[in-house]
């Protein structure tokens, strides 16, 4: 893949590569070729001997990531994989990556946005920010790191709460629950990541991929359940239930998955 990238952006600066995703009229939502453009940047930084560190975070002030792009679904995303989108494989990229990966979150971490937040080695916000999952709202789910690794980060009860219930969270409550490792006033993000950053670059990069490397060994089974998750999700989306998720957002009205329901 060129590195002319379409919906993302690519910076190297101080050891520190940053990657923006950069569809702020779509709430930084992602199409398949963001997911490409993500693995392919998130490849080109994590074996760059160069980078130290990598932050991921979104373009605008409304928005880090809010997921899979609606616009693009209908029973099926617009790109490849198990479901129109890469997941599995964008997900990987992340913690294949020998390098801390950090969240920088302003505004909404929605759906598969929550999921990347989660994800990422470290999680930095805004207090404008705001954490949940909406998949069970919508006809979708994230069968796999969205579910089994939110439930080891939050906990269990916690993180059937956030699925089960769909409600939204603030960044001091993220934080209280340990999804976020750090607060602060939006003006004063951009510098917290970028001090953040700099402690990591000075640390002996190979200690920190042996530590990065070790902290994935005890959750790589996660992998598994995500590719079988992903399998029954594209049944899923098949389905009238899930596309009645689609439908009611579309027509503005609350959906009756009960009516499609088997």
């Amino acid at each position: 893949m060129s590195t002319d990238y379409e919906d993302i952006l690519y910076a190297e600066k101080d050891g520190t590569a940053t990657i923006t995703i950069n569809r702020p009229s779509k709430y930084n939502a992602f199409r398949g070729q963001t997911c490409d453009e993500l693995i392919h940047a998130f490849g080109r930084a994590g074996w760059n001997k160069a980078i130290g560190v990598i932050v991921l975070t979104g373009a605008g002030n409304k928005a880090f990531c809010t997921g899979g792009d609606q616009s693009a679904h209908a029973g099926g995303y617009d790109g490849r994989g198990t479901i129109g989108l890469p997941m599995e494989e964008m997900h990987a990229a992340i913690r294949a990556a020998p390098k801390p990966v950090i969240a920088k979150v302003r505004g909404y971490a929605i759906g598969g946005g929550n999921v990347l937040a989660t994800l990422c080695d470290l999680t930095i916000a805004s207090e404008t920010a705001i954490f949940g999952q909406v998949g069970p709202k919508m006809g979708s789910v994230d069968p796999g790191f969205g579910t089994a690794y939110l439930a080891r980060i939050v906990g269990d009860k916690k993180a059937r709460e956030i699925w089960y219930l769909c409600r939204r969270y603030s960044a001091k409550e993220a934080l209280e629950m340990g999804l976020v490792n750090k607060v602060v006033p939006d003006d004063q993000l951009d510098a917290e990541v970028d001090a953040w950053c700099g402690e990591i670059v000075d640390k002996s990069p190979t200690a920190i991929a042996i530590a990065k490397r070790s902290f994935n060994a005890d959750s790589d089974s996660i992998a598994g359940i995500g590719a079988l998750g992903m399998q029954a999700l594209k049944l899923y989306y098949e389905t009238e239930e899930s596309r009645e998720g689609g439908r009611a957002a579309g027509e503005k009205r609350k959906p009756e998955f009960r009516r499609y329901a088997k």
